[in-house]
């Protein structure tokens, strides 16, 4: 603990000096002549108590990225199911999860009982959004944020928050601001949290005083179930199961917003039912129907409220359907 405290002293100091090098040897920030930069800085200083030198020198050296505003019009999302999920689906990930399940029981374990979020379900998240570690993202996440907060007009305030919050975050945790690497939209470390999200969702689950979600699986195991529990996890509580569907309007039954479940006895009347005849429902248990598209026809699943709550992660029902089977995959092997 001693070295621990020693250690962050002295990267503090670190941090501190390279800041003072900043204001001597300034670089050309691409967003200085922004319309939007003078209230960004504002809102940041107000929100954070920082100042205005800080927030500069926090943004110095700041590059303009356009070709990340054509990756966010051309999502992956945007593909069929069928193209979608071979982007995780694939031995290589399996295998490699599986290593990752061996190696990290313990703390999996832990979690699971803990927050009560099954390791399936952890381990599928790691293994979509970075491939347990093995992708974190090699774009400037200050760059990629400052880019779309002023560059990408349908969500800039959303992304100008989540710059601000790196920079809060970055002198709290004594990194420079340009160190931080991570996806083309700002998400950070093995788990990819948005910014704002580590201070709020973020655990020390590996016990060494630091929140360290870049460099610390054990730290991402905990964050990610303290993220989910926190979002309304039911523990013990089912996830989603295939469905076959024998009417002739899906649209009439396909959810159109997972927050406003449906009572399984009105869609079992509308044609829908388990493909595994094993499974049996209750007419009340509230749930949704989703609808993927397979190369041969649409596929159905009815899905339960912990399903809903994987979409907080990423809206995607794709995205949250290729995780639980992921991770489902993964827990059997």
């Amino acid at each position: 603990m001693f070295k621990y405290g020693l250690f962050q002293k002295v990267r503090n100091l670190t941090f501190c000096a390279a800041a003072f090098s900043f204001s001597d040897f300034s670089q050309a920030n691409d967003f200085a002549g922004h319309p939007d930069y003078n209230n960004f800085k504002t809102r940041t200083m107000q929100s954070y108590g920082l100042s205005s030198e800080q927030v500069d020198q926090a943004m110095n050296g700041a590059r303009n990225l356009p070709n990340i505003i054509n990756i966010m019009n051309r999502p992956g999302e945007s593909k069929p199911w069928y193209q979608y999920k071979p982007n995780f689906l694939v031995e290589s990930t399996i295998q490699r999860g599986v290593r990752f399940k061996n190696q990290y029981a313990d703390t999996l374990n832990r979690a699971e009982q803990q927050y009560g979020v099954p390791k399936e379900i952890i381990l599928g998240i790691l293994g979509v959004e970075t491939g347990f570690g093995a992708n974190k993202g090699s774009f400037i996440t200050r760059d990629a944020l400052a880019t779309l907060g002023f560059g990408y007009a349908r969500r800039a305030q959303y992304f100008q928050d989540e710059l601000s919050a790196l920079i809060a975050w970055s002198y709290k945790d004594g990194v420079l601001t340009n160190s931080v690497v991570g996806s083309y939209a700002g998400a950070i470390g093995y788990p990819q949290f948005m910014p704002s999200n580590i201070p709020k969702f973020g655990v020390d689950y590996d016990g060494n005083g630091h929140i360290d979600l870049r460099n610390s699986a054990v730290d991402a195991i905990g964050s990610i179930a303290h993220y989910l529990a926190q979002h309304g996890w039911q523990r013990n509580q089912p996830i989603a199961f295939a469905a076959r569907y024998t009417g002739n309007n899906p649209d009439a039954v396909i959810a159109k917003d997972l927050t406003q479940p449906t009572p399984y006895g009105v869609l079992r009347r509308q044609g829908i039912s388990p493909m595994n005849p094993i499974v049996k429902f209750d007419d009340l248990d509230m749930v949704n129907i989703i609808q993927l598209q397979e190369s041969y026809g649409p596929v159905y699943y009815i899905t339960y409220p912990n399903f809903q709550v994987i979409t907080t992660y990423n809206k995607s029902r794709m995205y949250a359907t290729a995780l639980w089977l992921l991770g489902t995959e993964i827990t059997s092997r």
